[in-house]
């Protein structure tokens, strides 16, 4: 992707585009806003190096030119982050690291509306993977609206989808969504 997309939105349109140097202070300002997330995730509010650590971190066995970071800016401002990793775990898989929207930007339908754009375009996934910390509802509510099935909570490994796992993080809910052919077009074409 190199030009934004634009997605309409309830309420308006967010523009999903490639990261640039400009963005690290609206970056950091939505990772400090998720401490939510980063708390039930990790066990530990984010840290600026979360940021810069998203350019480079990879699984391993992925290549940089699989990763894929995509800024969600409503309005001017950056309000969330997509990280994922095509071909991870395996060729048509996609592996979502990271899908984080500001608690200002959450529950006005801008995540769906972003999530559902992502599946209509991917084209050749069969497989789109993720993990939501265990007991985090708004993680597991929005994964299940998507049609993602929930595993029950595992032991955390040595990575956590497309992204190393927290120092004080125990434990990950593994989410999964198959596509074929008719479900590539996204959630609403089931």
């Amino acid at each position: 992707m190199t030009d934004p997309w634009m997605i309409d939105v309830p309420g308006g349109r967010v523009v999903l585009r490639e990261p640039v140097p400009g963005d690290e202070d609206g970056l950091l300002a939505v990772f400090e806003e998720c401490e939510d997330w980063f708390v039930a995730a990790t066990g530990l509010p984010s840290a600026p190096g979360d940021v810069q650590s998203l350019f480079y971190a990879l699984p391993e066995g992925a290549g940089p030119d699989d990763k894929v970071l995509l800024v969600v800016e409503r309005d001017g401002a950056v309000v969330g982050l997509v990280d994922t990793v095509r071909d991870h775990p395996e060729p048509g898989a996609v592996a979502v690291g990271l899908f984080l929207l500001a608690p200002r930007a959450r529950g006005l339908g801008a995540g769906r509306a972003v999530a559902e754009a992502l599946l209509a375009r991917a084209e050749g996934v069969t497989r789109v993977t993720a993990s939501v910390p265990p007991g985090w509802e708004p993680g597991e509510h929005f994964a299940r609206r998507l049609g993602f099935t929930l595993g029950e909570p595992s032991a955390v490994g040595a990575e956590v989808g497309n992204r190393r796992a927290g120092p004080r993080e125990v434990a990950v809910r593994r989410a999964e969504l198959r596509l074929d052919g008719d479900e590539a077009a996204g959630p609403g074409g089931r």
